[in-house]
């Protein structure tokens, strides 16, 4: 008899032991989804993986929780790196469906993740985008965290960001960042895409490379939404304006005058709006009549901590202009801007003739693209705890207490198709 209950505690050990391993969470963490193709069909996760051997992504359309071996789909990483103190692991999903949640959790010899989940983009230029954009968060965590849990309560379809994610592109100041950005995944575990510029305290083009997965190792980079949409170009104000990136700009914007909206973004503004930093020349010659020749509709620049908001505008030389631009409501482009996700805030004390509005507090600017205009509201971030939550299924909803900026000259700024 004796034999027989030691058998069975031996069992209800062993079995208590395999529901454990089942149910252990996988020692990974510093979760990001990006891409490096077509955002209806392709998804990049990112994680660092802490301890455990081979590691896999399980996912699927439907919801499974942390029962891994229910999802119908499973992959390997694709690449893998170490860098700034983490071990960077990155699942290249493709053939997914357009417009489409998935569920997905990392399994690895440790145990299992937490659920997750992202989605694609549509594939129809008849959608509607919601697009979070802004930039240096390098300073002071609190207002950054701020402005991620804006990012997780407001639901956009992905985040574009204009570099200086820390101050000395150190491991710690990394890991306090990646840990920071986890607070723009919301309580049902839904990541958010990232699309990332190089600023100048990313020391080279090497560090977002290694940790976002970026699709070149330039940092310039282009991605089309939505089929014909929207086309977003990612610059490099860190490396030569001219030559080849200025080159490869202009044939891709030839080639893609088929796209309803284009967009651009970099770090350094080529006009910023504060004293306390210089003009940027060479951006100026080498783009800003690239922009106007090419359609470019919307141009995010950051660098100067501070909040800017422009008049279409194009370069010129004529009678008029102030530091070579002038206002064309027809053929111009908005410049929004300059930073402040957590640095520290400047004066916003150099305005131009064609400045729409400017102001000095932590915000980001969060776009609406539709097929015929592009809406644009600042948001001040700091009362992020007190913002009610955007139904997943009406992004274009203002939650209640979200402090949308009110300048004299509006809130909103429409940019109507031509």
């Amino acid at each position: 008899m004796f034999k027989y209950f030691k058998k069975i505690i031996a069992l209800v050990v062993f079995l208590s032991f395999i529901f454990e391993i089942q149910d252990a969470n996988a020692l990974t963490d510093k979760y990001r989804c990006m891409w490096r193709g077509n955002p209806s069909v392709t998804m990049v996760v990112g994680w660092n993986q802490i301890s455990g051997d081979s590691p896999m992504i399980y996912y699927g359309e439907s919801d499974c929780g942390k029962l891994y071996e229910q999802y119908p789909y499973k992959q390997a990483p694709d690449a893998k790196n170490k860098s700034k103190g983490m071990n960077n692991h990155f699942v290249r999903l493709k053939n997914l469906k357009p417009n489409t949640i998935y569920y997905f959790v990392i399994v690895d010899s440790d145990g299992v993740s937490r659920r997750m989940s992202f989605q694609t983009i549509p594939n129809d230029p008849n959608t509607k985008l919601s697009i979070i954009a802004g930039g240096d968060s390098r300073n002071h965590r609190k207002s950054r965290q701020n402005a991620n849990k804006l990012v997780a309560k407001l639901h956009p379809h992905f985040v574009m960001f204009g570099g200086d994610m820390t101050g000395g592109d150190i491991p710690d100041q990394w890991k306090n960042w990646f840990d920071d950005w986890q607070l723009t995944i919301n309580k049902n575990g839904h990541l958010t895409p990232i699309v990332v510029a190089r600023g100048n305290h990313e020391r080279s083009n090497e560090s977002l490379f290694n940790l976002f997965d970026l699709p070149t190792p330039t940092n310039v980079y282009a991605i089309t939404f939505a089929k014909s949409l929207l086309r977003v170009y990612t610059l490099n104000s860190m490396i030569p304006s001219g030559g080849k990136q200025q080159s490869w700009l202009i044939g891709d914007l030839k080639k893609n005058q088929n796209v309803t909206w284009r967009f651009a973004q970099y770090h350094k503004p080529m006009r910023p709006h504060t004293k306390k930093k210089p003009e940027n020349n060479e951006q100026f010659l080498n783009w800003a009549p690239v922009f106007m020749k090419y359609n470019v509709n919307l141009v995010v620049e950051s660098d100067a901590h501070l909040c800017k908001t422009t008049w279409p505008i194009v370069p010129s030389a004529n009678k008029g202009h102030e530091e070579g631009f002038i206002r064309d409501d027809v053929r111009g482009t908005v410049y929004l801007g300059e930073g402040a996700w957590g640095a520290p805030l400047r004066p916003a004390n150099d305005n131009k003739e064609w400045t729409r509005a400017s102001g000095s507090f932590n915000q980001f600017k969060w776009i609406f693209v539709h097929k015929n205009k592009i809406e644009v509201r600042t948001v001040k971030t700091d009362n992020a705890n007190a913002v009610g939550k955007v139904d997943p299924s009406n992004r274009f909803k203002v939650p209640e207490k979200l402090s949308v900026w009110k300048p004299e000259t509006g809130a909103v700024i429409e940019i109507s198709r031509p």
